[in-house]
């Protein structure tokens, strides 16, 4: 028999993890192209999103910052999450087509589930622009895999 090839880019699992622990992700811009598509498939058609105001860069809805700050931490729990449990999510200033975003992540809260099989994790997870600033600050509760 052939020894198991392991797989690479598998997310964290909950031993891997610590209240304090922190990360970064890498950065992704967002262009027009990626306003347009989120407003097409969500409907979310409001004018704020939808009319080009003179003179000013298009704003774009804190759902679409939230979707991708998710894709950004994906990596982060690839194979290892098993499921998105509750979150509070605080839109803390605009986002433009053009910004350049990443998160910054800290787990906040570390146990294992009553039966011990699995652990929860709570993230602080801050989304930020290419300017320093926070945008968005959402604080998630996953249900991860342990080794």
């Amino acid at each position: 028999m052939s020894e198991a090839v392991p797989v690479v880019g598998r997310g964290f699992c909950f031993e891997d993890l610590r209240v304090g622990f922190r990360f970064r992700t890498h950065r992704r811009s967002i262009a027009e192209a990626d306003l347009v598509a989120f407003v097409n498939a969500t409907w979310l058609t409001e004018e704020l999103f939808t009319v080009q105001q003179k003179d000013k860069p298009r704003l774009v809805p804190g759902a679409l910052v939230y979707s991708f700050a998710e894709g950004l931490l994906l990596p982060t729990m690839q194979d290892t999450g098993v499921a998105f449990l509750n979150a509070t999510l605080d839109v803390k200033a605009p986002t433009y087509v053009g910004d350049t975003i990443h998160v910054e992540a800290e787990i906040a809260e570390h146990r294992l589930t009553s039966k011990g099989d699995r652990g929860l994790v709570r993230f602080a997870n801050k989304v930020i622009n290419q300017h320093g600033e926070t945008v968005l600050e959402y604080n998630p509760l996953r249900l991860l895999k342990r080794k």
